[in-house]
């Protein structure tokens, strides 16, 4: 096995011990910012052949090898995944390798890397919402009429489409993408040549490094920069609140795909069975992305109490940033691909929620709305639709049994038309104020939501 190589080293008598090695050494989960510590040393050569540390011929030699380096085995014997690139590059280019570090901290080479892979995966989450609001609006489409009860306190409220429902959850995602491209912002910002904490003391073209790298800008401030991990906090933050909204998803799915609701059909391609009970058909896939929520929860905290105490500028505390980047982006990742297939192969029952609508007095709200229009004052209006509610609990008495004659014999300010507000859809046909439930608004929101997903990028 190759002896590793440190980055350090020459003020200490002796090495790293193996325990110091096994607690702090970080090759073992860094090793996938391999693709983009390659990128960003390739682009520190030719930068330091720009100023005279290289000369042109060395620094395409230095590319060369560092596109050669292949992925580290496991036994790699390297501290990170900085030390095992130097490595290669010393086997590859001798030593022309020692030129690399020329003016370069591993501070700011951490933060590149790390920026340079986190702005690739924002760009793969946000292709994932993209995925998962598509799978949406194409659920809604039929159903802009459909009705379903909808909920407050978990007890019946008012009735509302599936469609509308569904665009709920739309509105949820967009927000999630808006912040995942503001985050993506915050992170593209180029931080090389800001050394360990002062700056580089070699004129390097930060600018010229920013554009050949794909960064919108370079950072202001080079202690910032080696104290700075809100990029990732931001991130995480998004992670979170995106894992939050398919967490409520989840929790309403589990719900509504039950015995006791009825409502929808899970795919047999996202369900499980029971090893004892040969009836079950388990929500395992929506269960999973409910409980992912903590993991992704718990690295936002992790990294908030990481750096919360941390005297400016770099500690090595910052190495545990990684760990809870990582997973969050691969949990969000698998939770949004997996609640895209759950959406796309759902089925609506359509009578179970049509019937909770019909008998649970969801049209209350709507009988009131309609006596407050024809002149009584809406606490009044309130008032009596209530005491009819209560009298109709007593007799058992569902809405569609009332006629017209008989809300007018029950009290002469219900006018006899008033009775086809007992049905569900006809109330919600005067909710056409912009985001509301009537189907021709969700009809309209509809089509706005295809056209913002087809602009979004």
């Amino acid at each position: 096995m190759s002896e590793p190589t440190l980055l350090w080293g020459g003020r200490f008598e002796s090495g790293p011990s193996e325990v110091f090695q096994r607690f702090s050494w970080s090759l073992h989960f860094d090793r996938r910012l391999l693709a983009v510590d390659i990128a960003g040393s390739q682009a520190y050569a030719s930068a330091l052949a720009r100023v005279g540390i290289l000369a042109p011929e060395e620094a395409a030699a230095i590319r060369e090898a560092l596109a050669a380096i292949p992925e580290p085995p496991p036994d790699a014997p390297d501290e990170d995944i900085h030390t095992y690139v130097i490595r290669l590059l010393k086997e590859k280019a001798g030593a022309l390798a020692d030129k690399i570090h020329t003016g370069r901290s591993r501070n700011e080479q951490v933060s590149l890397d790390t920026r340079l892979w986190l702005r690739g995966e924002i760009d793969s989450t946000c292709a994932l919402l993209r995925g998962l609001m598509a799978a949406l609006l194409n659920f809604a489409g039929p159903h802009t009429a459909t009705v379903v009860a909808g909920y407050t306190h978990v007890r019946r409220a008012q009735p509302v489409t599936w469609g509308h429902y569904l665009l709920a959850y739309f509105e949820m995602f967009a927000r999630d993408h808006e912040r995942f491209r503001q985050a993506r912002a915050r992170v593209n910002l180029m931080p090389l040549g800001s050394g360990a904490l002062a700056g580089s003391g070699f004129p390097v073209d930060r600018q010229g490094l920013a554009r050949e790298l794909g960064f919108d800008g370079v950072t202001n401030n080079s202690m910032d920069v080696s104290a700075d991990r809100d990029w990732a906090l931001d991130f995480l933050s998004a992670a979170s609140i995106a894992m939050l909204h398919l967490s409520r998803l989840a929790e309403d799915w589990i719900l509504y795909s039950s015995d006791e609701f009825g409502w929808l059909d899970l795919g047999d391609g996202v369900t499980s069975g029971s090893s004892l009970m040969p009836q079950k058909k388990n929500p395992d896939s929506l269960e999973l992305i409910r409980g992912k929520s903590g993991r992704v929860f718990g690295a936002l905290t992790s990294l908030l109490t990481t750096m919360k105490g941390l005297p400016m500028t770099y500690n090595r505390d910052m190495q545990e940033d990684k760990e809870p980047l990582f997973d969050a982006a691969d949990q969000l990742a698998g939770s949004l691909d997996m609640a895209r297939v759950v959406v796309q192969t759902t089925k609506l029952r359509l009578a179970p929620p049509l019937q909770a609508a019909e008998e649970g007095w969801l049209v209350a709200t709507d009988l009131a709305e309609a006596l407050s229009r024809s002149g009584v004052p809406f606490h009044q209006a309130h008032q009596l639709v209530g005491r009819l509610v209560l009298e109709s609990v007593k007799q058992g008495k569902l809405p569609g049994a009332w006629t017209g004659a008989d809300l007018h014999a029950f009290d002469p300010r219900f006018a006899p038309e008033m009775a086809q507000l007992m049905n569900p859809a006809e109330g919600m046909k005067t909710r056409t104020a912009q985001g509301g439930t009537a189907p021709a608004t969700v009809e309209a929101a509809l089509a706005q939501a295809r056209l913002r997903l087809e602009n979004m990028s």
